[in-house]
């Protein structure tokens, strides 16, 4: 079995390609995962290259920028490949088979990762159990 789960913040906008048989989307991004027991002298987090294809490489393409804070899961495969001085290059790529907001974009836009929304919040309890949802909110959500 080859799964992997992590929750990260990407380090850069995805790179976003068209191409093949059918003009597919391919997106790579890079995740910064923090490491649980951090120790004097060693990095406090680790960097994952993550590759996305299809509708998800779109989504990945529309909706993640810089410092987007995603759960993602998908599978490790092996990166390797042969420098120009012969040498051989270990790696390891995610191919990710799924990918989801870990936070909600005001708290991301708090911390400073996005521009101000112009979306209102939900206000209080509408008396039922649910919240009461503001007028053309479905116009900025990611699905259909």
């Amino acid at each position: 079995m080859n799964k992997v789960i992590m929750m990260g913040r990407l380090t850069r906008d995805p790179e976003v390609r068209y191409g093949g048989a059918n003009n597919t989307a391919v997106a790579r991004y890079s995740l910064a995962v923090d490491r649980r027991f951090k120790r004097d002298g060693q990095p406090t987090a680790d960097f994952f290259n993550c590759t996305s294809f299809g509708k998800q490489a779109e989504f990945v393409e529309k909706y993640l920028r810089k410092g987007t804070k995603v759960v993602i899961e998908g599978e490790l495969q092996n990166d390797n490949y042969t420098n120009k001085e012969g040498q051989m290059v270990y790696g390891i790529r995610i191919i990710v088979n799924s990918v989801e907001f870990a936070e909600s974009k005001n708290s991301s836009s708090a911390s400073g990762d996005f521009g101000g929304s112009d979306i209102p919040a939900p206000t209080a309890d509408a008396g039922d159990g649910f919240m009461n949802i503001p007028d053309g909110i479905e116009d900025e959500l990611p699905f259909a």
